[in-house]
């Protein structure tokens, strides 16, 4: 099982070593351009050690990186706040979010791209305070207050990524259970089918509901998120959620898998123009 850092770590050193290797030059003769010894090159680009965003800098100066896009894109992967991107607003929280929620936070901030399959609950990004509440407490019983409002808190701040310029391209398929689920009663329900209606016209969300007709399918297993980035493709990721943790799969064959999965599942669902009128019906007769 991987967690978020060592998964950007090694994907940083991967991508540092492409460039080394693009640039024509040796680990030894790139360690020498920015006055290192070979060892922490090599470290870095296996992704053994962490790297500040400063040293980062240095190598894609090296290395004669002018490609404005990617050196953001490291630079954040690095740990950098000031690198152009999203700012890491979630290290307010650090008291109050597990590691593995703010690792999942930092890629979807970064992300260009996400597909998501969800099977149970609506997907963060599209939920509304009263439903955010809802599924807060139910996965929480007993929790303060104090800290379900801070959580919701973070689950609404997490939307800002539908926001931003350019916003974060969101392709969603739900079962149809996450419609007739009653979370937080009948009147929170209706008002979150009709966010979902809203989301669903958005240029940027693609949403589709896999219906109980649809019968078994590959989505039957969980839900699962991929993570993808503009600048390439190999720093995506796939993300699948456990009670107490997360687990980050990055290999080539995993992405293979889960996207071809993914893919299935547009196919077996319902088309976007035929799932806003079945999410509009069911909120109709909510």
């Amino acid at each position: 099982m991987q967690h978020g850092p060592a998964v950007r770590r090694r994907k940083l050193g991967a991508e540092l070593r492409s460039l080394r290797t693009s640039a024509g030059l040796t680990s030894g003769e790139a360690a020498r351009l920015v006055g290192w010894h070979q060892s922490k090159v090599s470290r870095i680009e296996t992704g053994t050690s962490g790297v500040k965003p400063a040293d980062v800098r240095l190598l894609l100066d090296a290395y004669g990186l002018a490609d404005r896009q990617l050196r953001e894109l490291l630079l954040v992967l690095a740990g950098s706040d000031d690198s152009g991107g999203r700012h890491h607003w979630w290290h307010a929280y650090r008291g109050v979010l597990p590691p593995t929620y703010r690792d999942f936070i930092s890629l979807e901030s970064q992300a260009s791209a996400m597909r998501t399959l969800e099977t149970t609950v609506v997907p963060g990004l599209l939920q509304t305070p009263e439903y955010a509440r809802a599924v807060t407490e139910a996965a929480l019983e007993g929790a303060s207050q104090e800290r379900l409002d801070t959580l919701v808190e973070v689950r609404l701040a997490r939307q800002d990524v539908l926001r931003t310029e350019p916003p974060l391209e969101l392709a969603a398929v739900l079962d149809e259970a996450v419609l007739r689920r009653e979370v937080g009663g009948p009147g929170v329900m209706t008002r979150q089918l009709n966010r979902l209606v809203e989301a669903a016209r958005l240029p940027h969300v693609r949403l589709q509901i896999l219906p109980f007709t649809a019968g078994a399918h590959i989505g039957v297993t969980g839900p699962f998120v991929i993570f993808s980035f503009s600048r390439t493709s190999d720093l995506d990721v796939v993300v699948l959620d456990h009670l107490t943790s997360s687990l980050y799969l990055e290999r080539k064959e995993d992405l293979r898998v889960y996207s071809e999965a993914f893919n299935s599942l547009s196919v077996h669902a319902l088309s976007p123009e035929e799932s806003l009128d079945f999410i509009a019906g069911t909120a109709a007769g909510a």
